[in-house]
C-alpha cells in the first residue's frame, strides 16, 4: 500500500516552497521541470541527473516530421501501423502533431542536432518509418547529447531543486489523493518525505528486471511498483519490446547496436553467412522490431547464431559515423570494420506502464506520469523506432501545462522509521541479491521474446516465492513490477505486437483492445500460480538461488 501522510514526522524544508515533486532525473523529468519554470520544482533522482537515465543511452534519435517532404499525418500512420491495433489514434495524432515544437524546444536548450550545409535539420530513416524523420546527433549520440543539454539547463534554473542519491520507495497519500513521495537514501537507511500538490512519476522503465537488457540498472520497475501499491491502474504491461541487435558479448547491460546501422544497409547473417531475414519479412532487416527479434532468437536457438554485418554498408567510416557502437565493439575485441558483430535480442523498452490520459494524468488524483513508466496509448503493442524520446518530451510538456494552475503547498519531511527488520544485514542482503537474480533470470527465461501459459504461471509462482526473501520496499517494488508483466502476459491469450505466445501464435481480433490490471488482480493471479507450483524455485540453478549471479 502507499504511505499515509500521517505516518511521518514533519521536518523543516531544506529550501523554499515546492509546487511539484518529480521522481526521476531522465528526459521526461528534466523536460517537465524546465517547462514548469519558474514554478518551484524538486527533482528526486537515485543517480546524478542524466546518468542513470535510459534516455542517455538512446542511439537513434527523436522521430519528428520536420522536413518539407514529410508530414505529421504520415508519422501518425506509421506509428499506428506498427502498434498492432492498440494505438489510441487521438493520442498518436496529438503526439506527432506536437513533435516539431518539441524538437525546437530541445534546440533552444542547446541540443546540437545534426544539420546539413544549409542549416536544416538532418534526418535519417529507421525501421518501419515511411520517410527519413529521425533527428540525430553524430549518428548514434542523440540520447547523450540531449541529456547533457537538459542537465546543463536544469542546473542553471534556480527554481529547480535537485535531490540526488535518493531512491523513490512509496507514494504518500491522503485519502484518494497522492500528496508526495517517500524516498530512501541509496545504499543507506535515511528516508525523506517530499510533499507537494502535484507529483510527477518519471522513473523510467523495467529493463533491469531482465537478465539481458540494454538499459541501465536504474531502470528497474520501481515506479510501476509504487503506483500499483498506491492503487493506480496499470495498462498494457505485457508489451515488452526486445531490441533485436544488442551486442552478444556477455556484458550487463548489453551494449546496443543501433537500428540506424540497419537503416544504413547493414545486414543480418548467421554463422554460415546466410542472410536469414530475406525469408522472414518483405522489409528484411528493416521489419518491425518484434519480427526481427524473434528471427534472431530462433536462429540462435537453432544453433546457427546471429551477426550484424556492417562491413559493406558502413566499413571504414564506422568510427566516425557510429562512435558509440564502434567503441563498444572494440572493448569486446571485435573490429566491426572487418568482422560481423554477434547480436542477441535484449529487453529494450516497455510499452506498458501506469495508465495516463492525454495530459499525463493517472487514475490517482494528484499523480501524473511521463516517459517509459507511463502507458499513454501512443505505442500500442509495439513502439515505432525513435518514438520513445518524442513521447517523453511531448507528455512532459503537456503535464507541465496541466499543472500550471496548482498552488504551492510547502511541506518536506523527515521519515524516522528505519528500513531494517531484525536480523543480520549481511544475511538480508544476500537473500535479496538472490531474489533479484531469480527475478531477472525468470523474466528472461519465461517472460521474454517468446512466452506460453505454463511458463508464465511458473514465472508468477517463482517471482512470488522470491518476493518472500525481500524486506526492502525498493526491491519489493521490482518484484511487483515483474509480477505485473507476467500476469498481463498470462491474461492476453494471443500474439500481438511485441507480445508473442508460442501457445497462441496468431492475433485474435476479439482481443484487439488494451489491457488493464490492478495490484489486487496481479496478486490473485500470483496466488493461483503459487498454489499450482508450491515448489517453484526447485528448478532454479544453485548459482542463481545463492545470489552468485546478482
Amino acid at each position: 500500500m502507499a504511505v499515509r501522510s500521517d505516518q511521518f514526522v514533519p521536518a523543516q524544508s531544506a529550501r523554499g516552497v515546492d509546487d511539484v515533486v518529480i521522481l526521476g532525473g531522465g528526459l521526461a523529468g528534466l523536460f517537465c521541470a524546465l517547462k514548469l519554470a519558474p514554478r518551484p520544482v524538486t527533482i528526486i533522482s537515485n543517480a546524478p541527473i542524466g546518468e542513470g537515465a535510459s534516455s542517455a543511452w538512446a542511439q537513434g534519435g527523436i522521430a519528428a516530421a520536420v522536413t518539407e517532404d514529410d508530414t505529421a499525418e504520415a508519422h501518425m500512420a506509421d506509428t499506428i501501423a506498427v502498434g498492432g491495433g492498440l494505438c489510441q489514434d487521438k493520442i498518436v495524432a496529438m503526439m506527432t502533431a506536437e513533435a516539431g515544437r518539441r524538437v525546437r524546444d530541445l534546440l533552444s536548450y542547446g541540443v546540437p542536432f545534426d544539420k546539413d550545409l544549409e542549416g536544416r535539420l538532418a534526418v535519417s530513416r529507421e525501421a518501419a518509418h515511411s520517410a527519413s524523420r529521425v533527428v540525430r546527433v553524430r549518428g548514434d549520440m542523440a540520447g547523450r547529447a540531449i541529456m547533457d543539454a537538459l542537465v546543463a539547463a536544469v542546473r542553471q534554473t534556480p527554481s529547480i531543486r535537485v535531490i540526488e542519491g535518493f531512491l523513490g520507495e512509496s507514494l504518500i497519500t491522503e485519502g484518494k489523493f497522492v500528496t508526495g513521495v517517500m524516498a530512501r537514501r541509496r545504499g543507506g537507511l535515511e528516508r525523506l518525505a517530499f510533499q507537494a500538490p502535484a507529483v510527477v512519476l518519471a522513473s523510467g522503465g523495467i529493463g533491469h528486471l531482465y537478465a539481458v537488457t540494454t538499459n541501465p540498472g536504474e531502470a528497474n520497475g520501481h515506479g510501476i511498483g509504487m503506483a500499483a501499491r498506491a492503487g493506480a491502474v496499470i495498462a498494457d504491461a505485457e508489451f515488452v519490446q526486445f531490441h533485436p541487435t544488442a551486442l552478444d558479448v556477455g556484458r550487463d547491460p548489453a551494449p546496443l547496436a543501433t537500428e540506424a546501422l540497419r537503416g544504413e544497409g547493414a545486414t543480418l547473417i548467421n554463422s554460415a553467412g546466410e542472410r536469414f531475414m530475406q525469408a522472414v519479412h518483405p522489409l528484411m532487416e528493416l521489419a518491425p522490431r518484434d519480427i526481427v527479434a524473434r528471427a534472431i532468437f530462433r536462429e540462435r536457438a537453432a544453433g546457427r547464431g546471429a551477426f550484424l554485418d556492417c562491413r559493406s554498408a558502413v566499413g571504414a567510416s564506422f568510427a566516425d559515423r557510429f562512435p558509440t557502437v564502434h567503441a563498444a565493439c572494440l572493448a569486446a575485441g571485435i573490429d566491426p570494420v572487418t568482422d560481423p558483430i554477434p547480436v542477441a535480442p535484449a529487453e529494450h523498452y516497455h510499452m506498458g506502464g501506469v495508465l495516463t490520459d492525454a495530459n499525463g494524468r493517472t487514475s490517482l488524483d494528484g499523480l501524473w506520469a511521463a516517459g517509459e513508466v507511463a502507458s499513454t496509448g501512443a505505442h500500442g503493442a509495439n513502439r515505432l523506432a525513435s518514438n520513445s524520446l518524442l513521447e517523453a518530451v511531448v507528455f512532459a510538456a503537456r503535464i507541465a501545462e496541466d499543472i500550471q494552475g496548482l498552488m504551492p503547498t510547502p511541506r518536506t519531511a523527515y521519515w524516522e522509521a528505519l528500513d531494517d527488520e531484525p536480523g543480520l544485514p549481511s544475511q538480508r542482503n544476500q537473500e535479496e541479491r538472490a531474489a533479484i537474480s531469480i527475478l531477472r533470470q525468470t523474466m528472461s527465461d519465461l517472460v521474454g521474446v517468446e512466452r506460453d501459459e505454463a511458463g508464465l504461471r511458473l514465472a508468477l509462482a517463482r517471482i512470488a516465492a522470491a518476493e518472500t526473501r525481500v524486506q526492502r520496499t525498493s526491491i519489493r517494488n521490482m518484484m511487483i513490477a515483474g509480477k505485473i508483466v507476467a500476469a498481463a502476459a498470462l491474461q492476453r491469450k494471443e500474439s500481438r505486437g511485441a507480445h508473442f505466445r508460442k501457445d497462441a501464435p496468431e492475433a485474435d481480433p476479439a482481443q484487439a483492445k488494451r489491457s488493464y490490471l490492478t495490484l489486487d488482480q496481479v496478486n490473485a493471479a500470483a496466488a493461483a500460480a503459487t498454489a499450482a507450483h508450491p515448489n517453484a524455485l526447485t528448478g532454479v540453478t544453485s548459482a542463481v538461488a545463492a545470489g552468485e549471479t546478482a
